[in-house]
Protein backbone atom coordinates (compact mmCIF):
# COMPACT_ATOMS: atom_id res chain seq x y z
CA UNK A 1 0.00 0.00 0.00
CA UNK A 2 1.50 3.39 -0.56
CA UNK A 3 0.00 7.00 0.14
CA UNK A 4 0.38 9.91 -2.65
CA UNK A 5 0.78 13.41 -1.43
CA UNK A 6 0.97 16.75 -3.81
CA UNK A 7 0.96 20.51 -4.27
CA UNK A 8 1.47 22.43 -6.94
CA UNK A 9 5.30 21.55 -7.69
CA UNK A 10 5.92 18.32 -6.61
CA UNK A 11 3.99 14.96 -5.74
CA UNK A 12 5.34 12.16 -3.36
CA UNK A 13 4.65 8.66 -3.10
CA UNK A 14 5.50 6.96 0.67
CA UNK A 15 5.20 3.11 0.91
CA UNK A 16 3.81 1.72 3.96
CA UNK A 17 5.95 -0.72 4.52
CA UNK A 18 8.71 1.11 5.80
CA UNK A 19 7.46 4.32 5.40
CA UNK A 20 9.65 4.51 2.85
CA UNK A 21 9.94 7.33 0.40
CA UNK A 22 9.96 5.32 -3.23
CA UNK A 23 9.00 8.66 -5.77
CA UNK A 24 9.20 12.39 -5.81
CA UNK A 25 8.40 14.11 -9.06
CA UNK A 26 7.84 17.02 -10.48
CA UNK A 27 4.65 18.33 -12.39
CA UNK A 28 7.15 17.85 -15.39
CA UNK A 29 7.45 13.79 -14.76
CA UNK A 30 10.98 14.43 -13.94
CA UNK A 31 11.81 11.62 -10.68
CA UNK A 32 14.17 12.23 -8.52
CA UNK A 33 14.22 8.95 -6.18
CA UNK A 34 16.27 5.91 -7.42
CA UNK A 35 13.90 3.20 -8.97
CA UNK A 36 15.01 -0.02 -6.53
CA UNK A 37 16.16 -1.90 -9.18
CA UNK A 38 17.01 -4.82 -6.87
CA UNK A 39 20.17 -5.80 -9.31
CA UNK A 40 22.13 -2.89 -7.71
CA UNK A 41 19.99 -1.99 -4.64
CA UNK A 42 16.17 -3.31 -4.14
CA UNK A 43 15.53 0.19 -1.60
CA UNK A 44 14.47 3.51 -2.38
CA UNK A 45 14.76 5.82 0.78
CA UNK A 46 14.85 3.32 3.98
CA UNK A 47 14.74 4.88 7.39
CA UNK A 48 17.36 3.21 9.48
CA UNK A 49 16.23 3.28 13.39
CA UNK A 50 16.95 1.78 15.94
CA UNK A 51 20.74 1.60 14.85
CA UNK A 52 22.83 3.35 11.81
CA UNK A 53 25.17 1.09 10.42
CA UNK A 54 26.22 -2.22 12.04
CA UNK A 55 26.88 -3.35 15.11
CA UNK A 56 29.70 -5.54 16.40
CA UNK A 57 28.94 -9.12 16.24
CA UNK A 58 25.52 -8.07 14.82
CA UNK A 59 25.18 -7.46 18.74
CA UNK A 60 24.58 -5.40 22.19
CA UNK A 61 24.08 -5.96 25.49
CA UNK A 62 21.38 -4.99 28.14
CA UNK A 63 20.48 -6.06 31.43
CA UNK A 64 22.51 -9.19 31.48
CA UNK A 65 20.74 -10.53 28.18
CA UNK A 66 22.02 -10.71 24.70
CA UNK A 67 20.37 -8.84 21.63
CA UNK A 68 21.06 -9.03 18.20
CA UNK A 69 20.30 -6.26 15.80
CA UNK A 70 20.77 -6.10 11.47
CA UNK A 71 22.98 -4.09 10.10
CA UNK A 72 20.46 -0.25 10.37
CA UNK A 73 17.97 -1.87 12.70
CA UNK A 74 14.23 -3.38 12.30
CA UNK A 75 12.13 -0.07 11.05
CA UNK A 76 12.76 -0.16 7.58
CA UNK A 77 11.47 -4.04 7.22
CA UNK A 78 7.70 -3.12 9.27
CA UNK A 79 4.82 -2.03 8.34
CA UNK A 80 3.76 1.31 9.51
CA UNK A 81 0.31 2.81 10.21
CA UNK A 82 -1.14 5.81 8.17
CA UNK A 83 -2.54 7.89 11.17
CA UNK A 84 -2.71 11.44 9.60
CA UNK A 85 -2.94 12.49 5.70
CA UNK A 86 -3.69 15.65 3.77
CA UNK A 87 -3.42 16.39 0.30
CA UNK A 88 0.15 17.42 0.76
CA UNK A 89 0.95 15.37 4.06
CA UNK A 90 1.34 11.96 5.82
CA UNK A 91 2.28 10.90 9.28
CA UNK A 92 3.26 7.14 9.58
CA UNK A 93 3.95 5.39 13.17
CA UNK A 94 5.46 1.86 14.10
CA UNK A 95 5.25 1.08 17.78
CA UNK A 96 7.27 -1.19 19.96
CA UNK A 97 5.73 -4.74 19.51
CA UNK A 98 6.32 -8.24 20.74
CA UNK A 99 8.65 -8.97 17.97
CA UNK A 100 10.64 -5.64 17.89
CA UNK A 101 11.09 -6.15 21.75
CA UNK A 102 12.92 -9.24 21.18
CA UNK A 103 15.77 -7.70 19.09
CA UNK A 104 15.73 -3.84 21.24
CA UNK A 105 14.03 -4.42 24.68
CA UNK A 106 12.72 -0.95 24.93
CA UNK A 107 8.85 0.61 24.29
CA UNK A 108 8.93 3.11 21.79
CA UNK A 109 7.02 5.02 19.01
CA UNK A 110 8.50 6.34 15.72
CA UNK A 111 6.60 8.71 13.80
CA UNK A 112 8.33 9.73 10.05
CA UNK A 113 6.23 13.32 9.62
CA UNK A 114 6.01 14.09 5.29
CA UNK A 115 5.28 17.48 4.33
CA UNK A 116 5.44 18.85 0.87
CA UNK A 117 6.03 23.06 0.83
CA UNK A 118 6.54 24.53 -2.23
CA UNK A 119 9.44 22.88 -3.88
CA UNK A 120 10.83 21.37 -0.84
CA UNK A 121 9.70 17.78 0.68
CA UNK A 122 10.96 18.01 4.54
CA UNK A 123 10.86 14.20 5.91
CA UNK A 124 10.47 14.91 10.12
CA UNK A 125 11.86 11.91 12.32
CA UNK A 126 9.54 11.45 16.05
CA UNK A 127 10.76 9.38 18.78
CA UNK A 128 8.97 8.95 21.39
CA UNK A 129 10.14 6.81 24.71
CA UNK A 130 7.08 5.09 25.86
CA UNK A 131 8.91 2.94 28.56
CA UNK A 132 10.29 3.15 31.91
CA UNK A 133 14.16 3.52 31.46
CA UNK A 134 16.03 5.13 29.41
CA UNK A 135 16.20 4.56 25.89
CA UNK A 136 19.46 4.55 23.71
CA UNK A 137 18.87 4.61 19.98
CA UNK A 138 20.17 5.84 16.69
CA UNK A 139 18.37 7.21 13.48
CA UNK A 140 19.37 8.01 10.19
CA UNK A 141 17.78 8.64 6.12
CA UNK A 142 18.89 7.02 3.65
CA UNK A 143 17.44 8.28 0.44
CA UNK A 144 18.89 7.46 -3.20
CA UNK A 145 18.86 10.14 -5.78
CA UNK A 146 18.47 8.81 -9.09
CA UNK A 147 21.19 10.25 -11.90
CA UNK A 148 19.89 9.19 -15.01
CA UNK A 149 22.83 10.57 -17.29
CA UNK A 150 26.33 9.10 -17.10
CA UNK A 151 27.62 8.94 -13.14
CA UNK A 152 30.76 11.20 -14.08
CA UNK A 153 28.10 14.19 -15.29
CA UNK A 154 27.02 14.59 -11.40
CA UNK A 155 29.18 16.48 -8.48
CA UNK A 156 28.22 17.16 -5.24
CA UNK A 157 28.63 20.87 -3.72
CA UNK A 158 28.98 21.08 0.48
CA UNK A 159 27.24 24.49 1.77
CA UNK A 160 30.59 25.73 3.76
CA UNK A 161 34.64 24.88 3.03
CA UNK A 162 35.71 22.63 5.08
CA UNK A 163 38.21 19.47 5.52
CA UNK A 164 36.41 16.47 3.83
CA UNK A 165 38.19 13.79 6.68
CA UNK A 166 36.12 10.97 6.36
CA UNK A 167 36.46 7.24 8.01
CA UNK A 168 36.78 4.25 5.83
CA UNK A 169 34.88 0.95 6.89
CA UNK A 170 36.38 -2.79 7.57
CA UNK A 171 33.86 -5.32 7.75
CA UNK A 172 30.89 -2.87 7.79
CA UNK A 173 32.81 -1.51 11.07
CA UNK A 174 33.98 2.04 11.48
CA UNK A 175 37.95 1.96 11.35
CA UNK A 176 40.50 4.40 12.55
CA UNK A 177 41.55 5.04 8.98
CA UNK A 178 40.78 8.32 7.23
CA UNK A 179 41.29 9.78 4.41
CA UNK A 180 40.38 13.43 3.31
CA UNK A 181 38.19 14.28 -0.02
CA UNK A 182 39.93 16.49 -2.86
CA UNK A 183 37.97 19.40 -2.93
CA UNK A 184 37.70 22.45 -5.18
CA UNK A 185 35.41 25.46 -4.60
CA UNK A 186 33.29 22.89 -2.30
CA UNK A 187 32.92 20.54 -5.21
CA UNK A 188 33.19 16.97 -5.11
CA UNK A 189 32.93 15.27 -9.06
CA UNK A 190 31.24 11.74 -8.60
CA UNK A 191 33.08 9.13 -9.57
CA UNK A 192 32.91 5.40 -8.60
CA UNK A 193 35.54 4.86 -7.39
CA UNK A 194 35.48 7.19 -4.34
CA UNK A 195 32.97 4.25 -3.43
CA UNK A 196 35.36 1.42 -4.03
CA UNK A 197 35.38 1.17 -0.27
CA UNK A 198 32.07 1.73 0.50
CA UNK A 199 30.20 4.79 1.97
CA UNK A 200 31.67 7.88 2.60
CA UNK A 201 31.13 8.31 6.03
CA UNK A 202 31.49 11.76 8.01
CA UNK A 203 31.20 12.31 12.09
CA UNK A 204 31.40 15.78 11.75
CA UNK A 205 30.48 18.67 9.29
CA UNK A 206 30.46 22.34 9.43
CA UNK A 207 28.44 22.05 6.08
CA UNK A 208 23.86 21.75 6.61
CA UNK A 209 23.24 21.08 3.07
CA UNK A 210 24.64 19.51 -0.19
CA UNK A 211 23.71 20.05 -3.48
CA UNK A 212 23.74 17.53 -6.74
CA UNK A 213 25.09 19.39 -10.03
CA UNK A 214 24.29 17.40 -13.08
CA UNK A 215 26.45 18.82 -16.02
CA UNK A 216 27.60 21.97 -13.55
CA UNK A 217 23.61 22.54 -13.25
CA UNK A 218 22.18 22.45 -9.52
CA UNK A 219 18.84 20.12 -9.35
CA UNK A 220 18.92 19.08 -6.52
CA UNK A 221 19.83 20.28 -2.81
CA UNK A 222 19.52 18.33 0.78
CA UNK A 223 18.99 20.22 3.75
CA UNK A 224 20.23 18.09 6.61
CA UNK A 225 20.33 21.11 9.57
CA UNK A 226 19.69 18.78 12.60
CA UNK A 227 22.46 15.74 11.77
CA UNK A 228 25.48 15.95 12.95
CA UNK A 229 26.93 12.79 11.02
CA UNK A 230 26.31 12.13 7.16
CA UNK A 231 27.31 8.84 4.66
CA UNK A 232 27.02 9.18 0.98
CA UNK A 233 27.39 5.97 -1.12
CA UNK A 234 26.35 3.77 -4.16
CA UNK A 235 26.75 0.87 -5.72
CA UNK A 236 29.45 0.96 -8.45
CA UNK A 237 27.74 0.99 -11.83
CA UNK A 238 24.71 2.06 -9.81
CA UNK A 239 22.72 4.92 -11.23
CA UNK A 240 22.05 6.65 -7.87
CA UNK A 241 23.57 8.57 -5.55
CA UNK A 242 22.55 8.16 -1.31
CA UNK A 243 23.07 11.40 0.86
CA UNK A 244 22.44 10.30 3.95
CA UNK A 245 21.93 12.76 7.58
CA UNK A 246 22.60 10.38 10.85
CA UNK A 247 22.32 10.81 14.12
CA UNK A 248 24.79 7.79 15.05
CA UNK A 249 26.84 5.34 12.75
CA UNK A 250 28.52 1.54 12.88
CA UNK A 251 30.51 0.47 15.69
CA UNK A 252 34.05 0.26 15.99
CA UNK A 253 36.29 -3.26 16.66
CA UNK A 254 36.47 -1.52 19.92
CA UNK A 255 33.13 -1.74 20.72
CA UNK A 256 31.96 -2.82 24.38
CA UNK A 257 28.37 -3.99 22.54
CA UNK A 258 26.74 -1.82 25.24
CA UNK A 259 24.50 0.64 23.85
CA UNK A 260 24.45 3.34 26.21
CA UNK A 261 28.47 3.80 25.69
CA UNK A 262 28.31 3.42 21.88
CA UNK A 263 29.86 6.45 19.97
CA UNK A 264 27.05 8.66 18.49
CA UNK A 265 23.89 7.09 20.34
CA UNK A 266 21.08 9.66 21.36
CA UNK A 267 19.80 8.96 25.17
CA UNK A 268 16.48 9.55 25.51
CA UNK A 269 14.81 9.90 29.01
CA UNK A 270 11.55 8.07 29.72
CA UNK A 271 8.30 9.55 28.31
CA UNK A 272 10.90 12.40 26.00
CA UNK A 273 10.56 13.18 22.48
CA UNK A 274 13.54 13.23 20.25
CA UNK A 275 12.65 15.19 16.79
CA UNK A 276 14.96 16.06 13.82
CA UNK A 277 14.12 16.55 9.87
CA UNK A 278 15.71 16.92 6.63
CA UNK A 279 14.30 18.12 3.89
CA UNK A 280 14.78 17.81 -0.28
CA UNK A 281 14.38 20.59 -2.55
CA UNK A 282 14.22 20.38 -6.03
CA UNK A 283 16.46 23.45 -7.52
Amino acid sequence: MTTLIKNSNLTAEIKHFGAELISLKTNHDREYIWEGNPVFWGKHAPVLFPIVGTLKNNSFHYNAMEYHLSRHGFARDMEFELINATENSAVFSLHSSEETLKAYPFDFELQIIYTLHGHNLSIAYKVINNGKTAMPFAIGAHPAFALPKQFESYAIAFEKEEPLKYYLLEDDLISNKTKKLDVLNKYIPLTYELFENDALIFKTLKSNSLTILENKNPILKIHFDDFPSLGIWTKINAAFICIEPWFGYSDTNESSENLFEKEGIQILETKETFQSKYSIEIL
